[in-house]
């Protein structure tokens, strides 16, 4: 069991809490859907992230009609979402300290760099491709 000064709730307080069945909530568990920590005699106990989840779990089947695969596929969207949000949320505090540091920083990384073009004369343009694919063609037709 996991001891850090949060509350946690035995499954009969949460079956009645929640007006579930314990056998529910074990459900649940086999299900993979809860993963509540246990005592060193095996007794369940729920976190509040646990109650969280559960609640989420409770509205997907009785308010949406949802059934438990939909829910396991629903929550497992969820989990990636979030773990999406932070990726983005991490590099943008990475493209907001680049930037923070400056154009001077930026210029002075260009001039030692290895390819020394800027990015624009490294991409084919549309119009120029026409022209490379029309002197392709006259090469060919005068063959």
């Amino acid at each position: 069991m996991k001891k850090s000064g949060k509350a946690y709730y035995m499954i009969s307080a949460v079956a009645q809490k929640y007006n579930i069945h314990p056998q529910t909530l074990r459900l649940y568990e086999r299900e993979g859907l809860l993963k509540p920590s246990r005592t060193d005699g095996n007794t369940r106990l729920y976190s509040e992230e646990d109650l969280d989840r559960l609640e989420t779990i409770l509205a997907l089947t009785r308010d949406l009609g949802v059934n438990l695969a939909g829910v396991e596929i629903i929550l497992n969207m969820r989990g990636k979402i979030e773990e999406m949000q932070r990726e983005v949320n991490e590099f943008m505090d990475f493209v907001k300290r680049e930037l923070a540091r400056g154009i001077d920083d930026w210029e002075l990384r260009l001039s030692t760099a290895l390819v020394k073009s800027s990015p624009t004369d490294l991409v084919r343009h549309p119009t120029n491709i026409a022209e490379t694919e029309t002197q392709k063609s006259k090469v060919k037709s005068q063959k």
